[in-house]
């Protein structure tokens, strides 16, 4: 998942959608800084320069070698806690920071999403059982730079349902991620997740969305996990976003427990998600945060 190459000459239209050339368009370097003060005048949406993006990647790194570690500590009898010290610790140690602790309140430094939990858990003295599934998300802040990435584990041995909606997730992020190329919309990722998980009798999430991010933890423009091909802002190089489809084995309805972070699926249901950072790039995009799908 780390590129998808997409060529295009000095003589095609412009990705952007402009009408020109691309010689004479975003490949000319005064045009495409007009191109991100379009974006971030009509959209808010900021797109990233080199040295932005280089940041997110380093922060990116530090991110997954954090995962790898949560990874290998996974278990039955694991308290969810033990790994909020953890995440926490390795961020800490880094000369970073993690993004969630205090984030509008939320109290810890990952999310621990057990089960039916769609996103937003929060660790504590629960323990992790044989059969579960366990999705941790991890933000850390590394030189000011943010990079965001969640993975879906399983605990001990799978039973089927859970074997077959980490499966589904898993294929509804990279199907998301493989649209990603200058010129196409964000309602073309929107359509291939919800077309790829509602065909396999899986509902999608629709409270919660992928976002951008790296210079702040939430930015624009939202990413939506269903929708309509064609629809919606057209993808620009340089632009960074999270894709992070929740993906319901029942029904897609939900709602928020008494902590008011807890999100769990209405119909007690399994629910599952992956999420990575992407860039968009000349040629087609690029994972900040890549693991194999």
């Amino acid at each position: 998942m780390k590129n998808k190459s997409i060529k295009i000459s000095r003589n095609d239209n412009c990705p952007c959608g402009s009408g020109k050339k691309f010689k004479n368009c975003c490949r000319n370097e005064k045009q495409g800084i007009a191109i991100r003060d379009e974006y971030k005048n009509r959209y808010n949406i900021i797109l990233k320069t080199s040295e932005q993006i280089e940041g997110i990647q380093k922060s990116g790194e530090l991110l997954m070698s954090i995962m790898d570690g949560v990874e290998k500590m996974i278990k039955p009898g694991l308290k969810t806690d033990e790994i909020n010290i953890f995440v926490h610790d390795q961020i800490i140690n880094a000369g970073a920071i993690p993004a969630t602790l205090n984030y509008r309140g939320y109290p810890k430094s990952v999310c621990v999403s057990i089960n039916e939990v769609i996103c937003h858990g929060i660790p504590g003295d629960r323990l992790l059982a044989d059969g579960d599934i366990v999705n941790v998300d991890i933000t850390p802040i590394l030189n000011g730079y943010y990079a965001d990435a969640s993975k879906t584990f399983f605990v001990g041995t799978p039973g089927p349902d859970a074997k077959k909606i980490v499966a589904v997730a898993a294929e509804s992020l990279k199907r998301g991620i493989e649209v990603v190329a200058p010129g196409t919309t964000l309602g073309d990722i929107g359509h291939a997740i919800q077309t790829y998980a509602e065909g396999q009798g899986c509902s999608v999430v629709r409270e919660f969305v992928g976002h951008g991010v790296g210079i702040d933890f939430h930015e624009q423009p939202q990413v939506l996990h269903f929708g309509n091909k064609g629809k919606g802002i057209a993808l620009m190089p340089g632009m960074v976003f999270t894709i992070e489809p929740m993906i319901n084995l029942g029904k897609k309805g939900l709602h928020v427990l008494e902590d008011q972070w807890t999100a769990v699926t209405n119909d007690g249901s399994l629910s599952a998600q992956f999420e990575q950072t992407i860039l968009v790039t000349q040629e087609g995009y690029e994972s900040l945060t890549p693991y194999e799908l």
